[in-house]
This record gives structure tokens, sequence and C-alpha cells, in this order.
């Protein structure tokens, strides 16, 4: 991410960034709320605006990369009081938690009570004139929604909390969900399909079965490769993002480079091998 010529950034308002939370891969400081600078070559990488005016250079990340510029979509869509943004985040609590769960909606939102989330969504989508969908055709001459923007802290509740499901957005790693110890998208995700409609017929010839048989072998070596794919990551600690994060940002940039390079000798060795590895070369 360049402050010299010849990088431009964009205005983006996602909306399909709707209900996480972002922080500064830097510093940490919380941007969810707040312009952030999205880096459009390294994957999910964001800075706050401090550091990116500092030139911060992370790991791969470097200070020339093309970025974007994110905001929230502050303007009103439906009605003067709601933006864009709390619209999104509305819809995107009662998927996530269910129709009807107003509180845990308005706490999605973060700007609005349960009163006032049931009230907008009973008038605003269920009582439209156009039902299914809201009244896609109004106009606002206000820029931005009358509404405070401002996120209300969650107040401490003495029940006992909800159990956190099994989804991307309850772990540092987008895609990992904790709870089953699988990722979304899994090595060969599409493995299953060749075999999920195999039958294996009392009247086969043996070369059907002898077929079918190799099929078979070769969609067990996908998971076999599958589940080494997974133990390693979880055995060298992949997931702890934010840890790792922390002890490359200790190191030195050529201490880092160094260690980029030499990665890719880590799946040859055990973990402790590649740590002793590792500081051997950079002794």
């Amino acid at each position: 991410m360049s402050q010299s010529g010849g990088t431009q950034s964009q205005a983006l308002a996602p909306g399909d960034e709707t209900g996480q939370n972002f922080h500064c891969d830097n510093c940490q400081a919380s941007v969810t709320d707040s312009v952030r600078i999205s880096c459009s070559e390294c994957a999910e990488f964001d800075l706050c605006t401090t550091c990116f005016s500092r030139g911060v250079e992370i790991g791969a990340h470097k200070n020339d990369h093309p970025y974007r510029v994110v905001t929230r979509p502050r303007f009103p869509i439906f009605t003067e009081d709601w933006s864009a943004d709390e619209e999104l985040l509305l819809i995107d609590g009662l998927r996530q938690f269910g129709m009807g769960n107003w509180k845990d909606a308005a706490d999605h939102v973060g700007t609005k009570t349960k009163e006032e989330c049931e009230q907008h969504y009973m008038s605003v989508y269920v009582a439209s004139d156009t039902w299914p969908l809201p009244n896609m055709g109004r106009q606002f001459d206000a820029q931005f929604a009358r509404t405070s923007g401002e996120r209300r802290p969650r107040q401490a509740s003495p029940a006992k909390g909800k159990v956190l499901s099994s989804q991307p957005s309850n772990h540092e790693i987008v895609g990992y969900m904790p709870g089953r110890l699988e990722f979304e998208t899994e090595h060969e995700n599409e493995a299953e399909q060749v075999v999920k409609d195999m039958v294996i017929n009392d009247d086969d010839t043996a070369e059907e079965l002898e077929l079918k048989r190799t099929v078979l072998r070769i969609y067990n070596a996908k998971l076999d490769r599958r589940l080494y794919r997974k133990g390693f990551i979880l055995d060298r600690g992949l997931l702890e993002y934010r840890k790792n994060q922390a002890i490359e940002k200790r190191r030195p940039k050529e201490e880092r480079d160094q260690l980029a390079r030499l990665r890719v000798f880590s799946r040859m060795q055990t973990r402790d091998d590649f740590e002793d590895f590792s500081a051997g070369v950079l002794n």
C-alpha cells in the first residue's frame, strides 16, 4: 500500500462483509465501524489509516500493493432513520439467529433495540406493498441516515450465554469451524462426488467390481491427503493466527523474509526439527 503515486484507492461499501468484525493486522485496533484500508493482493489483510499512513509492511504484505478504501454504507435506503449498513446487519442477524429472535438480531445490529428491529422489519419488509420485497424505489435527499451510528455496549446478562455455533465468524481463521474441527472447504472438497452414488450390485462383472475398487482406492487416497494436511495445520499451530502474527511482528524484517523462504522445507520435517533447522539457518 503505497502513499506515492501509481496506486489509486477505490471507495467501497461491501454488503457481503456484514456481521464481521475487522481489526488492523498491525496494531489490532478495531476498524469495524471506521474507514479501513484493505489490501487487494493479500487475502483478508486490513490496516487502520494510521498504520497505512506509516507504510507498515508485515510478512508478504508490502506497502506498494494496490488497495481499497472500505467504509460502512451510511445512506438510507428504506427509511430515513435506518442506514443501509443497519439494514444489512438486521437481515444477517435474523438469518443467523432465526426469525423472531429480535434480541440477538438487535445485538448484531448494535445501534437499535429489539423493539425497533421488530417494528422496522414488520413495517418495511412484511407490510410492504411489494411483498416479499421491500419498496426498492424510495429516494432520500439526506446523504446519511438519521441514526446515531454508535454501537451500544452489550448488557451483561446473568443468564447462561449462548454456546457459539461452529461457524467461521466465531474463529479468527475464516472458514475454520472449531466446534467440528473442520474447514468449510476441505482439501479436494469434491472427492465425495465420485462415490456418493456408487452401488455394488450382485450381478456386477469382475471388470466392474475392479473398476469400483479402483475408484474407492483413489477416494481413500484423497481422504488420506486431506487428513495429512489438516494434521499438519493443527500440529504446527497455524490456526493461532493472532499469536503467530504477534511473533512475526517482533522479528526483524530480514528474519521474516528468511523464514518465509524456509517454510517450503517444513513439510519434510517434524515441527521440532523444522524449528531447530530454522534457528540454525538464522544463526
